[in-house]
Parts: structure tokens; C-alpha cells; sequence
């Protein structure tokens, strides 16, 4: 899909945006980076040039080649390039310490390492003597003397496409093998979900390392000869005021950027009447930032999914709900599912249990990890999620949390994120993670961390009077610490290993409440 798609798609020409129909050309652009514009004749012109230099480097079929640096027109030449030799893309998180980038080169046993010029000391810092290519004045000058690739190998959709490595919030990072197939299908599934034209032109603020910047717009407009413009770093301000400067008519982001932009000063001048679609995955996004978006005329959709199934799984249909303003929608077009409760398959239902999903989006297993690939599916091709959904008679899903998070206090199941939901309701409270803690009594009780709004200042019994208003009392926490921050990986996922050690370190340090 992504190579052809190149040969074939187009976008308008930048500062001019028709609406009436749309057009396939290959002289409209595909990617904008600052006063930079590519056309999609350009980059498949780049692309087969790029492939030609990696190919010169002894880039061969199912080689991997690795990618380290933020979001830019380079990481999409990259990729297009290692998919066009039939090559495997690993795409690193940059804002990884330099042992965890070790780690994941070794691990993926990458033959060459491609990375920007603000990954420098990252970079160098691994100690790894595998060949390096760095986008500048080196990259640019080997592109343009390099003939282009003639024959380019023949790559089917059960190939391999990319690794992605999960976002390790237990464990060591492992990587899930997408193919080509698996990108395709969710580009389908993306597009019978939303409208998307070649008019269109679409942000790229969350980071390509990550399924929800590859997978949920990015892929999908370029699919229908739209304009992608990637951002090197979020700025909530910045964004903003993008939108209205250029037209931007969709983005994907997590639910921390959502927030960020609806608390910026700049928010209520900003001018969104542009976008018609605005999709979020990764973690609920309180009601209140929902309901925000919704009162300035754009409905946000939330997409549910996980990097196994390259990413979506489940989403809000085009006009929502707003009655169920935080709901994950229903199943993409080309997506079964299931719940394994007790051990066995059973179907939907208002139940809570975890989901099981199965279709030709779903990833073909972890990187050399038979073991666990086996362990992660369950009657042939069911694909265990490890979330826990509650679904209604309509086929609307709610998540209720992580089956690894739940905590079970003298014998009933407390779903952190529900308790969660409750806590954020309070103006007070900006945010807040709930995680267990060992009780003599109770075998686990949940420990709450608040992170308060700038002023504030709740007591104890105004939390918890709140709580109890709204949750049974033995889904109270029984411990309350206020915090600064809570820990976050890049992807906006509160670290729940590291918080649990936290709460066990401050539990026996006595800092609670």
C-alpha cells in the first residue's frame, strides 16, 4: 500500500485548499515541514533515491533499519524507502535514555541506524559501531546523486513492515512485527470510520515512533493524496494557531494535548472552523475537555486500540454521541471481538471482562519472542488485549480499565480508572493516577495521587466526600497523596510500574494522607 500509494496520490497546492471536489495529481504536495514542500511526484522521486543509498549500505529484504529523531519529512522518506526494498522500519523513541535505545537496536538487530541532527549525542551515546546515516548535508547529497532504485524486490502484505516498540509501562519494551497487510487494513478500517479527501491537509503532532502517529491520520490522508504536515515537537499554542493560519482540517493526538490546548490562554481565539476531524487514543480524555471541544463546534473522536492492532480497534462514529461524550465508539469495519471471562470466549456483553480481537489488522506477533507471542493470543487468533471493556446492547463500548491494573480489595475488583473519573469531576483536580498497595486487611487497597490545579487547595474530607458521593466505599482509596506531576511515558500513559513503586516506597516512608 505505502509505496504505490506514493506513485498515485496527490494533495493541493499549499495556501490553496478547494473544496468543491478532489483531485489526484502528482504534482500537489504531500508533506510540508516549515517553508519545505514535497510533492507526491517528489517524494516517490526521493524514495526510490533514498532506497538506492540504503541498498548501497547493505540494506537487504527483512533487514532492519532504524530510525532516531522527531517528527519531519525525513522519517517518512525513511520509512518509504526501507518498505520499497522490502526492509523492516524501527523507529525509536528519542526521548529515551541512551541504554534503552541500545537495547532496542540490539534487540531488533538493526543494520543500519538513520537519525536526525538533534539525536547527536543520543545517538552517540549507545556505543554501537552499526553503520549511521544522518539526515543533513550527508543525507541530502547521498539522495541526490543516488540513481533510483530499478528493480525493487517483491513485498506482499504478509511481509513485515515496521517494529513497534510498546511503550513499556511493564517490563522491557518488546517490539509487535506489523506487516504491510496489517498497515493496509487499518488504513481501511481509518477511512470507513472518517472522511478523509485530498483537500485535506492533516497535523502530525503525535510522534511517529507510535502507532497513533503513524496509524490514525497520517497514513490514511497520505492514502487519499492529502497534505501531512509533521510537527517536530507539540506546542499546544503553536498548534493552535497552525490551524487557523493554514486550514488544517485533522489531526490524531493524545489525550494530554487535547487538555493542553483547551488550558491554553489562545484557545478561545483560536480559529478551529476548519477541522472536521480531531481523533484521540491512549488513555481516556476527561468528559470536561470533550465537552470543551464539542462547544467550539468540533467533535472529538476517540479511537481505541493498541499497537498490536496497528492500532484501531474501536471508534466514535462521524456525530458521536453526547450523551456518552467519552465513549470508545464500536468495532472498525474490518475488526471481530470477543471477552474472555473465567477462562473462556464468550460474546459481548454488559459484563465487564477482557476483550479479545481478531483481523487482518492485527499484528503477527512480538520480534523474536515466540513464547510470548503465543501466550498474547488465545483459540488460534483471538488477540488478548488485557483491557477490560464494558459493552452495551448497541455495540458502544466503554473501557473500564487494565485487567493487570485492577485491584482486588477483600475480594471485589476496583477499576482505577473509574475512581479516576470520579476525582477529576472536582475543579480542584487537574489529574490523578489510583494504584494498589499491599493491606494486611483488605490484600490490596488503592493509593490515589492528585495532581491539584494552580490555587487550590481541597482537604482530605473534601476529596473524599466527593468520592463517596459518587463510588461504593470500598472503591475509596485509602490512601490520598497530593503530587506535582504524575509520571507519564511519550505517549501520555501514566507509568503505573513506576507509580507503584512510588506508592510502596512512600507508604513506608509514611508520606500519605
Amino acid at each position: 500500500m505505502d509505496t504505490a500509494a506514493l506513485r498515485h496520490a496527490a494533495a493541493p497546492a499549499v495556501g490553496s485548499w478547494p473544496t468543491r471536489r478532489a483531485r489526484i495529481a502528482p504534482d500537489r504536495p504531500a508533506l510540508v515541514e516549515g517553508e519545505r514542500t514535497v510533492t507526491y511526484a517528489e517524494l516517490a522521486d526521493r524514495t526510490a533515491r533514498l532506497a538506492s543509498v540504503l541498498a548501497g549500505r547493505g540494506v537487504r529484504p527483512g533487514d532492519r533499519v532504524a530510525y532516531l529523531g522527531v517528527n519531519a519529512i525525513s522519517v517518512f522518506e525513511t520509512y518509504f524507502a526501507t518498505w520499497l526494498l522490502g526492509a523492516i522500519a524501527v523507529p525509536l523513541n528519542y526521548r529515551l535514555a541512551a541504554a534503552e535505545i541500545r537495547y532496542m537496536l540490539e534487540d531488533s538487530g538493526a543494520a543500519l541506524l538513520v537519525h536526525s541532527a538533534d539525536t547527536d549525542a543520543l545517538a552517540g551515546a549507545t556505543g554501537l559501531a552499526a553503520p549511521v546515516l544522518r539526515v543533513g548535508p550527508e543525507y541530502e547529497a547521498a539522495v541526490v546523486a543516488a540513481d533510483p532504485l530499478a528493480e525493487p524486490p517483491a513485498v506482499t502484505l504478509d511481509d513485515p513492515a515496521i517494529l513497534l516498540y510498546t511503550s513499556g509501562t511493564t517490563g522491557r519494551p518488546k517490539a509487535a512485527v506489523l506487516t504491510h497487510g496489517n498497515l493496509t487494513w487499518n488504513t481501511i478500517n481509518q477511512l470507513a470510520h472518517v472522511d478523509v479527501l485530498s483537500t485535506d491537509r492533516a497535523l502530525c503532532i503525535s510522534p511517529l515512533f507510535h502507532c497513533v502517529g503513524l496509524g490514525q491520520v497520517t497514513l490514511p490522508t497520505l492514502f487519499k493524496g492529502g497534505c501531512v504536515e509533521p510537527l517536530a515537537a507539540f506546542d499546544a499554542g503553536a498548534v493552535l494557531a497552525r490551524i487557523g493560519e493554514v486550514g488544517v482540517t485533522s489531526f490524531s493526538a493524545v489525550p494530554t494535548m487535547l487538555q493542553m490546548m483547551v488550558e491554553h490562554p489562545g484557545w478561545e481565539g483560536a480559529k478551529l472552523d476548519t477541522l472536521h476531524t480531531v481523533l484521540y487514543g491512549g488513555s481516556p480524555v476527561q468528559e470536561r475537555v470533550a465537552r470543551a471541544w464539542l462547544e467550539r463546534g468540533v467533535q472529538v473522536q476517540q479511537g481505541y486500540g493498541m499497537t498490536e492492532a496497528a492500532p484501531g480497534v474501536y471508534m466514535v462514529p462521524r456525530g458521536g454521541d453526547l450523551d456518552r461524550p467519552v465513549s470508545v465508539g464500536v468495532p472498525h469495519f474490518a475488526t471481530e471481538v470477543a471477552m474472555l471471562r473465567d477462562g473462556a470466549r464468550v460474546p459481548v456483553g454488559a459484563e465487564p471482562a477482557e476483550l479479545l480481537v481478531r483481523g487482518p489488522h492485527v499484528f503477527a506477533g512480538y520480534w523474536n519472542r515466540p513464547a510470548e507471542s503465543a501466550d498474547a493470543f488465545v483459540d488460534g487468533d483471538w488477540f488478548r488485549t488485557g483491557d477490560v471493556l464494558r459493552v452495551g446492547p448497541d455495540g458502544w463500548a466503554d473501557v473500564v480499565d487494565r485487567q493487570k491494573d485492577v485491584i482486588i480489595s477483600g475480594g471485589e475488583n476496583v477499576y482505577p480508572a473509574e475512581v479516576e473519573a470520579v476525582l477529576v469531576r472536582l475543579d480542584a483536580v487537574a489529574d490523578a493516577a489510583v494504584v494498589a498497595v499491599p493491606d494486611e486487611r483488605w490484600g490490596e487497597v488503592g493509593a490515589a495521587y492528585v495532581q491539584l490545579r494552580e490555587g487550590a487547595d481541597p482537604t482530605d474530607d473534601d476529596l473524599r466526600s466527593h468520592l463517596e458521593a459518587h463510588l461504593a466505599r470500598y472503591k475509596i482509596p485509602k490512601y490520598l497523596v497530593r503530587t506535582d506531576a504524575l509520571p507519564r511515558n511519550a505517549t501520555g500513559k501514566v507509568r503505573r510500574v513506576e507509580l507503584r513503586a512510588r506508592a510502596a516506597a512512600d507508604l513506608a516512608a509514611g508520606t500519605r494522607r
